[in-house]
């Protein structure tokens, strides 16, 4: 750990798709960890894992911080989201704006009980704005909290939410992660057999910045690692691609579900902004100049963008 020495590092989301992987990898690289765990079920996969389960609620305040008083972190990590399989309407009250919100300030009170110094939360590149960014690359110098009047400003509110909360807490030094969207097992494109896949836009839709879930985990080392204060970090591959090639690439050269746009719209329309309206390609960068982070999954066959990223 560079000379860190054994850091404990609370992690809320452990047993997520980017928590699960993220849990072992900081076991594995020496990090005491512990995890929150809302239930038994969850305390035992944590506990598989070698992390030392703390049970709470985040979004239970007053038990949450009943759970942490008296142990110590020096780090607080919030990976909690409720991202499943998109849902037909989504409101400001959706489940994981209220993990950004509520669930942030709560954790970020924990983080005060713990004696906590740093902390890193969950943010996507989404928060540039569900729009046609052209063929430039979006950094981190880019206006953050895009809106547009339509469904998908309750994501931008909410990712914005989370990171304004990190940066105006004074007892820590935060830290956001903006994650490309995610591919790879437990996320919308899982490659295992078995899963279900995701409809996407025939014509491939829009195109995207990426990560993979093992890539968002050894960035979030690196940024624990090396993450200055009140800094955002685009943790994305540098290969953008299109909708249809990631979850053709998912799901091995199948073609999966593919719907018209209209009728992808119609059915959810928060996919409509996401697949259709938007191109976002987004640097990763600052991330390798900062935190001496190199993505190692390769660009996804038959992207249409093969340039190394500014």
């Amino acid at each position: 750990m560079d000379g860190i020495g054994a850091m404990r590092v609370l992690l809320a989301g452990a047993t997520g798709a980017v928590g699960g992987p993220l849990t072992r990898a900081l076991v594995g690289t020496g990090y005491d960890v512990l995890a929150l765990a809302r239930s038994e079920g969850s305390a035992a996969a944590v506990r598989a894992a070698g992390a030392e389960p703390v049970r709470a609620d985040a979004l239970d305040r007053d038990g949450l911080l009943r759970a942490v008083d008296g142990l110590a972190a020096d780090a607080v990590i919030h990976q909690l989201t409720a991202l499943k399989a998109p849902s037909r309407t989504l409101t400001a009250d959706d489940p994981t704006n209220v993990l950004r919100s509520r669930g942030s300030a709560n954790l970020l009170e924990a983080a005060g009980v713990l004696g906590a110094r740093r902390f890193l939360t969950q943010s996507l590149v989404l928060g540039y704005g569900y729009r046609d960014h052209g063929e430039r690359f979006v950094t981190e110098e880019d206006p953050f909290g895009v809106y547009r009047g339509t469904v998908s400003d309750h994501v931008v509110s909410g990712l914005v939410e989370a990171e304004e909360r990190v940066f105006a807490a004074d007892h820590v030094a935060g830290t956001a992660l903006r994650y490309g969207l995610f591919h790879g097992p437990g996320t919308w494109f899982d490659p295992t057999p078995g899963s279900r896949p995701m409809p996407v836009p025939l014509g491939g839709g829009g195109v995207m910045s990426w990560i993979h879930i093992d890539d968002a985990v050894t960035g979030t080392l690196a940024a624990l690692e090396h993450g200055r204060p009140g800094e955002a970090y685009n943790i994305v591959d540098g290969r953008p691609a299109r909708f249809g090639d990631v979850a053709a690439a998912a799901r091995r050269g199948r073609p999966g579900l593919r719907l018209p746009g209209w009728a992808l719209r119609a059915a959810v329309p928060y996919l409509g902004d996401l697949m259709l309206d938007t191109t976002l390609r987004v640097s990763n960068a600052k991330a390798a100049r900062d935190l001496g982070w190199t993505p190692h999954h390769p660009g996804h066959p038959g992207h249409p963008d093969h340039r190394a990223n500014g």
